[in-house]
């Protein structure tokens, strides 16, 4: 199970880092179609942009740098609650297309949260 974690953590923060760096610089391409970034302030989805990049990071730096895995879990742990506020305001606003790469993102980074935080790892 570890190496199933491991392949989640690397995809997970792949999708966090590119996500959160489309928010940080690519914002007003993504306003065209998604109601909820043109309704909130950019230092709003800026700041989901850097969690969620430092989020990816969290994700690989503490199993490389043999970190405790409750790190990894804590960064997992942040991702999937700021993915379900995202999911929220998606929901909120009637952004459909967007809602199922934020939900996929939390069910992801809830199974690493999980999996970090036991003893053995599943």
């Amino acid at each position: 199970m570890n190496f199933v974690l491991w392949v989640l953590q690397a995809l997970l923060s792949l999708l966090c880092i590119a996500g959160g760096a489309f928010q940080l610089f690519k914002l007003d391409e993504l306003e065209k179609g998604v109601a909820a970034m043109r309704a909130l302030p950019h230092a709003l989805w800026g700041l989901f942009g850097v969690i969620n990049c430092l989020g990816g990071l969290g994700l690989l730096l503490p199993g490389i740098l043999k970190m405790p895995p409750r790190v990894t879990a804590l960064s997992a742990a942040v991702v999937a609650a700021l993915s379900i506020v995202i999911s929220a305001l998606y929901v909120y606003y009637g952004d459909r297309p967007p809602l199922s790469y934020s939900v996929a993102m939390a069910a992801m980074a809830g199974v690493i949260a999980y999996g970090r935080l036991q003893p053995k790892p599943l």
